[in-house]
Protein backbone atom coordinates (compact mmCIF):
# COMPACT_ATOMS: atom_id res chain seq x y z
CA UNK A 1 0.00 0.00 0.00
CA UNK A 2 1.23 3.44 -0.88
CA UNK A 3 0.98 6.70 1.50
CA UNK A 4 -1.55 8.43 -0.39
CA UNK A 5 -3.42 11.61 -0.43
CA UNK A 6 -3.93 12.81 3.44
CA UNK A 7 -6.36 11.41 5.50
CA UNK A 8 -6.26 7.78 3.36
CA UNK A 9 -5.96 4.76 6.23
CA UNK A 10 -2.40 3.94 6.39
CA UNK A 11 -0.38 0.76 8.07
CA UNK A 12 3.52 1.31 8.71
CA UNK A 13 5.91 -1.20 9.65
CA UNK A 14 7.96 0.05 12.27
CA UNK A 15 10.71 -2.40 11.56
CA UNK A 16 11.14 -2.25 7.74
CA UNK A 17 8.78 1.14 7.20
CA UNK A 18 7.11 0.03 4.50
CA UNK A 19 3.47 0.02 3.68
CA UNK A 20 1.75 -3.26 4.36
CA UNK A 21 -1.86 -3.61 3.79
CA UNK A 22 -4.78 -1.92 6.15
CA UNK A 23 -5.73 -5.10 7.40
CA UNK A 24 -2.11 -7.13 8.03
CA UNK A 25 -1.35 -8.69 10.10
CA UNK A 26 2.18 -8.71 9.98
CA UNK A 27 4.35 -6.78 7.23
CA UNK A 28 4.36 -8.43 3.94
CA UNK A 29 7.91 -7.45 3.30
CA UNK A 30 10.03 -8.67 6.69
CA UNK A 31 7.31 -9.92 8.30
CA UNK A 32 7.43 -7.93 11.53
CA UNK A 33 4.03 -7.47 13.64
CA UNK A 34 5.33 -4.12 14.47
CA UNK A 35 2.63 -2.47 12.82
CA UNK A 36 0.91 1.02 13.73
CA UNK A 37 -2.49 2.08 11.67
CA UNK A 38 -4.78 4.43 11.99
CA UNK A 39 -7.20 6.01 9.53
CA UNK A 40 -5.89 9.55 10.10
CA UNK A 41 -1.98 8.77 10.32
CA UNK A 42 -1.13 10.41 7.33
CA UNK A 43 -2.56 13.86 8.72
CA UNK A 44 -1.15 13.54 12.42
CA UNK A 45 2.04 16.06 12.84
CA UNK A 46 2.16 16.37 16.73
CA UNK A 47 4.18 13.83 18.89
CA UNK A 48 5.01 13.50 22.66
CA UNK A 49 8.21 11.17 22.71
CA UNK A 50 8.95 9.50 26.17
CA UNK A 51 11.98 7.66 27.01
CA UNK A 52 10.71 4.09 28.38
CA UNK A 53 11.92 4.23 32.42
CA UNK A 54 14.86 6.43 31.06
CA UNK A 55 16.84 6.00 34.09
CA UNK A 56 16.84 2.16 34.69
CA UNK A 57 16.80 1.87 30.96
CA UNK A 58 20.17 3.14 30.71
CA UNK A 59 21.68 1.18 33.55
CA UNK A 60 21.00 -2.01 31.64
CA UNK A 61 22.45 -0.69 28.57
CA UNK A 62 25.69 0.38 30.48
CA UNK A 63 25.63 -3.17 32.51
CA UNK A 64 24.00 -6.47 30.41
CA UNK A 65 23.83 -8.60 33.32
CA UNK A 66 20.75 -6.34 34.55
CA UNK A 67 19.11 -7.13 31.18
CA UNK A 68 16.59 -9.52 32.55
CA UNK A 69 16.20 -8.27 36.47
CA UNK A 70 15.00 -6.05 38.28
CA UNK A 71 16.24 -2.42 38.48
CA UNK A 72 15.42 0.27 41.03
CA UNK A 73 16.88 3.60 40.36
CA UNK A 74 16.71 5.41 44.22
CA UNK A 75 19.24 5.93 47.56
CA UNK A 76 19.18 4.63 50.83
CA UNK A 77 16.40 2.65 52.57
CA UNK A 78 14.75 6.09 53.64
CA UNK A 79 14.66 7.74 49.88
CA UNK A 80 12.09 6.64 47.54
CA UNK A 81 12.20 5.52 44.31
CA UNK A 82 13.85 7.47 41.28
CA UNK A 83 12.70 4.98 38.75
CA UNK A 84 12.09 1.39 38.60
CA UNK A 85 12.25 -0.55 35.15
CA UNK A 86 9.44 -2.79 33.86
CA UNK A 87 10.18 -6.01 35.46
CA UNK A 88 10.47 -4.23 38.23
CA UNK A 89 6.81 -2.60 38.15
CA UNK A 90 5.10 -5.64 37.63
CA UNK A 91 6.14 -6.14 41.78
CA UNK A 92 4.04 -2.99 42.38
CA UNK A 93 7.25 -0.73 42.54
CA UNK A 94 6.59 2.41 40.92
CA UNK A 95 8.38 5.90 41.32
CA UNK A 96 8.16 8.55 44.71
CA UNK A 97 7.57 5.23 46.29
CA UNK A 98 9.67 4.79 49.72
CA UNK A 99 12.66 2.70 49.09
CA UNK A 100 12.04 0.43 52.26
CA UNK A 101 7.94 -0.47 50.42
CA UNK A 102 9.81 -0.73 47.07
CA UNK A 103 12.46 -3.30 48.79
CA UNK A 104 10.14 -4.88 50.50
CA UNK A 105 7.62 -5.93 47.51
CA UNK A 106 10.80 -6.79 45.42
CA UNK A 107 13.22 -7.81 47.65
CA UNK A 108 15.85 -9.00 44.77
CA UNK A 109 15.47 -5.84 42.40
CA UNK A 110 18.90 -4.51 41.86
CA UNK A 111 19.13 -0.72 43.90
CA UNK A 112 21.17 1.79 41.65
CA UNK A 113 21.95 5.25 43.22
CA UNK A 114 20.91 7.74 39.87
CA UNK A 115 24.31 8.89 38.15
CA UNK A 116 21.92 12.17 36.87
CA UNK A 117 25.72 13.25 35.15
CA UNK A 118 25.33 10.35 32.98
CA UNK A 119 21.12 10.67 32.71
CA UNK A 120 21.78 14.30 31.62
CA UNK A 121 24.18 13.30 29.10
CA UNK A 122 21.96 10.24 27.15
CA UNK A 123 18.86 13.00 27.19
CA UNK A 124 20.68 15.21 25.40
CA UNK A 125 21.95 12.55 22.86
CA UNK A 126 18.10 12.00 21.88
CA UNK A 127 17.51 16.06 22.06
CA UNK A 128 19.89 16.60 19.72
CA UNK A 129 18.16 13.28 17.65
CA UNK A 130 14.62 15.04 18.15
CA UNK A 131 16.11 18.32 16.78
CA UNK A 132 17.23 16.37 13.40
CA UNK A 133 13.58 16.21 12.53
CA UNK A 134 12.38 19.36 13.21
CA UNK A 135 13.17 23.12 15.06
CA UNK A 136 9.49 22.83 16.97
CA UNK A 137 10.93 20.79 20.40
CA UNK A 138 9.34 21.42 23.37
CA UNK A 139 11.25 19.58 26.19
CA UNK A 140 9.07 18.60 29.48
CA UNK A 141 11.89 16.75 31.14
CA UNK A 142 15.28 15.56 31.17
CA UNK A 143 13.60 12.29 29.00
CA UNK A 144 10.61 14.01 27.23
CA UNK A 145 9.62 16.37 24.54
CA UNK A 146 6.40 17.44 22.67
CA UNK A 147 7.96 17.93 18.63
CA UNK A 148 5.82 19.72 15.74
CA UNK A 149 6.65 18.01 12.36
CA UNK A 150 3.80 19.88 10.41
CA UNK A 151 5.43 21.10 7.02
CA UNK A 152 8.54 18.73 6.82
CA UNK A 153 6.90 16.22 4.79
CA UNK A 154 8.57 17.74 1.77
CA UNK A 155 12.11 17.60 3.88
CA UNK A 156 12.02 13.83 5.05
CA UNK A 157 10.29 12.22 1.98
CA UNK A 158 7.96 10.82 4.09
CA UNK A 159 4.78 11.80 6.37
CA UNK A 160 5.49 12.45 10.18
CA UNK A 161 4.26 9.07 11.27
CA UNK A 162 7.11 7.17 9.06
CA UNK A 163 9.73 10.02 10.45
CA UNK A 164 8.77 8.79 13.84
CA UNK A 165 8.66 5.41 13.37
CA UNK A 166 12.88 5.87 11.80
CA UNK A 167 13.60 8.16 14.47
CA UNK A 168 12.48 5.33 17.62
CA UNK A 169 14.41 3.08 15.73
CA UNK A 170 17.50 4.82 15.05
CA UNK A 171 17.33 5.76 19.04
CA UNK A 172 17.32 2.06 20.07
CA UNK A 173 19.98 1.67 17.85
CA UNK A 174 22.32 3.69 18.17
CA UNK A 175 22.15 5.19 21.83
CA UNK A 176 20.51 1.88 23.27
CA UNK A 177 17.60 3.52 24.62
CA UNK A 178 14.12 2.51 23.69
CA UNK A 179 11.66 5.56 23.54
CA UNK A 180 7.16 5.21 23.09
CA UNK A 181 5.54 7.47 20.79
CA UNK A 182 2.80 9.42 20.62
CA UNK A 183 0.89 10.97 17.53
CA UNK A 184 -1.85 12.71 17.47
CA UNK A 185 -3.25 16.27 16.64
CA UNK A 186 -2.42 17.94 19.91
CA UNK A 187 -0.58 18.39 22.97
CA UNK A 188 -3.25 16.89 25.23
CA UNK A 189 -3.89 13.62 23.04
CA UNK A 190 -0.12 13.00 22.03
CA UNK A 191 0.73 12.86 25.57
CA UNK A 192 -2.14 10.56 26.08
CA UNK A 193 -1.01 8.34 23.33
CA UNK A 194 2.17 7.87 24.19
CA UNK A 195 0.94 5.97 27.20
CA UNK A 196 -1.05 3.70 25.33
CA UNK A 197 1.34 0.54 23.90
CA UNK A 198 4.48 1.09 26.54
CA UNK A 199 7.46 0.02 26.25
CA UNK A 200 9.28 0.57 22.79
CA UNK A 201 5.28 1.64 21.90
CA UNK A 202 3.80 3.69 19.13
CA UNK A 203 0.02 4.83 19.20
CA UNK A 204 -2.00 7.23 17.35
CA UNK A 205 -5.23 8.93 19.13
CA UNK A 206 -7.45 11.40 17.35
CA UNK A 207 -10.12 13.47 19.36
CA UNK A 208 -13.25 11.42 18.31
CA UNK A 209 -11.47 8.39 19.82
CA UNK A 210 -10.01 10.38 22.13
CA UNK A 211 -13.72 11.52 23.66
CA UNK A 212 -14.94 7.76 23.21
CA UNK A 213 -11.63 6.68 25.76
CA UNK A 214 -11.62 9.49 28.21
CA UNK A 215 -15.04 9.42 29.34
CA UNK A 216 -14.74 7.09 32.39
CA UNK A 217 -11.79 7.73 33.19
CA UNK A 218 -11.44 10.23 36.50
CA UNK A 219 -11.39 13.90 36.04
CA UNK A 220 -7.64 14.22 37.90
CA UNK A 221 -6.31 12.30 34.62
CA UNK A 222 -6.29 15.66 32.74
CA UNK A 223 -2.93 17.37 33.27
CA UNK A 224 -3.08 20.13 36.12
CA UNK A 225 -6.29 18.33 38.16
CA UNK A 226 -5.10 17.98 41.46
CA UNK A 227 -6.43 16.38 45.01
CA UNK A 228 -7.77 19.83 45.84
CA UNK A 229 -9.34 20.46 42.19
CA UNK A 230 -10.58 17.16 41.76
CA UNK A 231 -12.71 17.49 45.28
CA UNK A 232 -13.97 20.72 44.14
CA UNK A 233 -15.34 18.78 40.54
CA UNK A 234 -16.71 16.46 42.53
CA UNK A 235 -18.93 18.23 44.85
CA UNK A 236 -20.22 19.77 41.97
CA UNK A 237 -20.66 16.37 40.67
CA UNK A 238 -17.96 15.82 37.84
CA UNK A 239 -16.28 12.78 38.88
CA UNK A 240 -15.65 11.39 35.53
CA UNK A 241 -14.34 13.29 32.25
CA UNK A 242 -17.36 11.81 30.70
CA UNK A 243 -19.76 14.06 33.57
CA UNK A 244 -17.29 17.22 32.17
CA UNK A 245 -18.14 16.05 28.43
CA UNK A 246 -21.90 16.25 29.35
CA UNK A 247 -21.76 19.37 31.10
CA UNK A 248 -22.30 22.87 29.25
CA UNK A 249 -19.44 25.08 28.60
CA UNK A 250 -21.23 28.22 29.83
CA UNK A 251 -22.59 26.66 33.40
CA UNK A 252 -19.01 25.33 33.70
CA UNK A 253 -16.99 28.54 32.86
CA UNK A 254 -19.42 30.11 35.77
CA UNK A 255 -18.82 27.77 37.99
CA UNK A 256 -14.74 27.56 37.74
CA UNK A 257 -14.04 30.54 35.48
CA UNK A 258 -11.46 30.01 33.19
CA UNK A 259 -10.85 26.06 34.53
CA UNK A 260 -14.32 25.58 33.49
CA UNK A 261 -13.36 26.33 30.00
CA UNK A 262 -10.31 24.42 29.84
CA UNK A 263 -11.88 21.28 31.61
CA UNK A 264 -14.84 21.52 28.99
CA UNK A 265 -12.51 21.83 25.88
CA UNK A 266 -9.61 18.89 27.10
CA UNK A 267 -12.34 16.65 27.74
CA UNK A 268 -13.42 16.71 24.41
CA UNK A 269 -9.96 16.47 23.47
CA UNK A 270 -9.14 20.12 22.29
CA UNK A 271 -6.40 21.57 22.85
CA UNK A 272 -4.38 24.63 21.47
CA UNK A 273 -1.62 25.07 23.01
CA UNK A 274 1.37 25.40 19.81
CA UNK A 275 5.01 23.66 20.89
CA UNK A 276 7.26 25.87 21.96
CA UNK A 277 10.59 25.51 21.14
CA UNK A 278 13.47 25.34 23.02
CA UNK A 279 12.18 25.62 26.57
CA UNK A 280 14.65 23.89 27.98
CA UNK A 281 15.26 23.08 31.66
CA UNK A 282 13.74 25.99 33.75
CA UNK A 283 15.80 24.04 36.98
CA UNK A 284 18.74 22.49 37.82
CA UNK A 285 19.01 20.55 41.17
CA UNK A 286 19.89 17.34 43.36
CA UNK A 287 18.37 16.26 46.68
CA UNK A 288 19.41 13.61 49.37
CA UNK A 289 17.16 11.61 52.02
CA UNK A 290 19.25 11.28 54.80
CA UNK A 291 19.84 7.58 55.72
CA UNK A 292 18.62 8.85 59.70
CA UNK A 293 17.56 12.29 60.64
CA UNK A 294 19.96 15.40 61.38
CA UNK A 295 20.28 18.51 62.94
CA UNK A 296 23.93 19.08 63.43
CA UNK A 297 24.72 22.25 61.15
CA UNK A 298 28.43 20.98 60.26
CA UNK A 299 26.85 17.98 59.08
CA UNK A 300 24.20 19.34 57.00
CA UNK A 301 27.49 21.84 55.80
CA UNK A 302 29.23 19.15 54.34
CA UNK A 303 26.21 17.47 52.67
CA UNK A 304 25.30 20.64 51.08
CA UNK A 305 28.31 21.25 49.80
CA UNK A 306 27.75 17.96 47.61
CA UNK A 307 25.16 18.72 46.60
CA UNK A 308 26.04 22.10 45.23
CA UNK A 309 28.67 20.31 43.07
CA UNK A 310 26.64 18.14 42.13
CA UNK A 311 24.75 21.11 40.45
CA UNK A 312 26.99 22.78 39.27
CA UNK A 313 28.90 20.05 37.90
CA UNK A 314 24.87 19.61 35.69
CA UNK A 315 24.94 23.26 34.74
CA UNK A 316 28.66 23.37 33.02
CA UNK A 317 27.70 20.02 31.64
CA UNK A 318 24.53 22.02 30.05
CA UNK A 319 26.64 25.18 29.28
CA UNK A 320 24.01 26.53 31.84
CA UNK A 321 24.17 29.12 34.60
CA UNK A 322 21.70 30.42 36.85
CA UNK A 323 20.53 33.69 39.36
CA UNK A 324 18.03 32.38 41.31
CA UNK A 325 19.02 29.60 43.65
CA UNK A 326 17.01 27.40 46.16
CA UNK A 327 17.10 25.72 49.13
CA UNK A 328 14.70 22.81 49.66
CA UNK A 329 14.43 21.37 53.25
CA UNK A 330 11.98 18.49 54.76
CA UNK A 331 11.51 17.99 58.09
CA UNK A 332 11.75 14.45 60.27
CA UNK A 333 7.60 14.85 60.29
CA UNK A 334 7.61 15.58 56.86
CA UNK A 335 7.08 19.21 56.67
CA UNK A 336 8.26 20.82 53.70
CA UNK A 337 10.92 24.50 54.04
CA UNK A 338 11.91 26.11 50.49
CA UNK A 339 13.86 29.21 50.24
CA UNK A 340 15.10 31.17 47.80
CA UNK A 341 17.48 33.44 46.74
CA UNK A 342 18.36 35.89 43.72
CA UNK A 343 21.96 36.83 42.99
CA UNK A 344 22.99 39.92 40.70
CA UNK A 345 24.75 37.60 37.97
CA UNK A 346 24.09 34.13 36.46
CA UNK A 347 26.54 31.79 38.01
CA UNK A 348 27.85 27.81 37.51
CA UNK A 349 30.13 27.73 40.59
CA UNK A 350 29.23 25.34 43.37
CA UNK A 351 31.07 27.84 45.65
CA UNK A 352 28.88 30.67 44.99
CA UNK A 353 25.33 28.17 44.92
CA UNK A 354 26.81 26.22 48.54
CA UNK A 355 28.10 30.02 49.58
CA UNK A 356 23.97 31.20 49.05
CA UNK A 357 22.35 27.69 49.93
CA UNK A 358 24.53 28.06 53.22
CA UNK A 359 22.91 31.36 53.72
CA UNK A 360 19.94 30.27 53.58
CA UNK A 361 20.34 27.01 55.53
CA UNK A 362 21.77 28.77 58.99
CA UNK A 363 18.69 30.41 59.34
CA UNK A 364 16.75 27.42 59.58
CA UNK A 365 18.96 25.59 61.92
CA UNK A 366 16.35 25.88 65.24
CA UNK A 367 17.09 22.73 66.68
CA UNK A 368 14.93 21.15 63.87
CA UNK A 369 16.05 17.26 62.43
CA UNK A 370 15.89 17.42 58.80
CA UNK A 371 15.44 14.31 56.67
CA UNK A 372 16.11 15.92 53.27
CA UNK A 373 17.94 18.40 51.72
CA UNK A 374 18.38 20.02 48.52
CA UNK A 375 19.98 22.53 46.56
CA UNK A 376 18.89 24.17 43.09
CA UNK A 377 19.64 26.66 40.20
CA UNK A 378 16.57 28.26 38.35
CA UNK A 379 16.29 31.29 35.80
CA UNK A 380 18.91 29.58 33.71
CA UNK A 381 20.60 31.19 31.11
CA UNK A 382 23.69 30.22 28.37
CA UNK A 383 27.03 29.42 30.12
CA UNK A 384 28.79 32.32 28.67
CA UNK A 385 26.83 34.39 30.73
CA UNK A 386 28.29 33.26 33.93
CA UNK A 387 29.92 35.44 37.20
CA UNK A 388 33.97 35.79 36.85
CA UNK A 389 33.12 39.39 36.94
CA UNK A 390 34.96 40.48 39.97
CA UNK A 391 38.32 40.30 41.47
CA UNK A 392 37.17 37.15 44.34
CA UNK A 393 34.72 35.63 41.31
CA UNK A 394 37.34 35.22 39.06
CA UNK A 395 40.11 33.77 41.25
CA UNK A 396 36.99 31.29 42.48
CA UNK A 397 36.36 30.58 38.92
CA UNK A 398 39.83 29.72 38.06
CA UNK A 399 40.52 27.83 41.09
CA UNK A 400 37.06 25.81 40.78
CA UNK A 401 37.99 25.12 36.65
CA UNK A 402 40.97 24.05 37.65
CA UNK A 403 39.74 21.25 40.04
CA UNK A 404 37.13 20.13 37.25
CA UNK A 405 40.28 19.62 34.66
CA UNK A 406 41.76 17.35 37.25
CA UNK A 407 38.96 15.36 38.20
CA UNK A 408 38.59 15.11 34.12
CA UNK A 409 41.44 13.79 33.66
CA UNK A 410 42.19 11.74 37.10
CA UNK A 411 38.22 10.73 38.59
CA UNK A 412 36.06 12.29 40.83
CA UNK A 413 37.84 11.67 43.87
CA UNK A 414 40.99 13.63 42.33
CA UNK A 415 40.44 16.78 43.88
CA UNK A 416 38.50 17.00 47.52
CA UNK A 417 37.90 20.21 49.58
CA UNK A 418 37.87 20.41 52.67
CA UNK A 419 34.61 20.73 53.98
CA UNK A 420 33.53 17.45 52.03
CA UNK A 421 35.90 15.25 53.64
CA UNK A 422 34.11 13.49 56.00
CA UNK A 423 36.04 10.15 56.72
CA UNK A 424 33.54 7.36 55.52
CA UNK A 425 30.45 8.07 53.95
CA UNK A 426 27.22 7.64 55.72
CA UNK A 427 24.81 9.37 53.80
CA UNK A 428 23.87 8.36 50.90
CA UNK A 429 23.77 10.61 48.11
Amino acid sequence: MTEGPPGDPLCICRDCFGDPDFAAVRCSTCGSPRLVRHRTLPTLTLAHIDCDAFYATVEKRDNPALADKPVIIGGGRRGVVSAACYIARTYGVHSAMPMFKALALCPSAAVIAPDMTKYVRVGREVRHAMQALTPLVEPLSIDEAFLDLGGTQRVHGMIPAKVLAKFAADVERTIGITVSVGLSCNKFLAKIASDLDKPRGFAALDPDEARIMLADKPVGFIFGVGPATQERLSQHGFRTIGDLQRADEIELMKQFAAEGRRLWRLARGIDDRRVIADRGARTISSETTFESDVRDFATLERILWRLSEKVSSRLKTGGLAGSTITLKLKTADFRQRTRSQSISVPTQLASKIFATSREMLAKEIDGTAFRLMGTGVSALRPGSQADDTDMLDRRSAHAERAMDDLRKKFGSAAVIRGIAYDGPEKQRQ
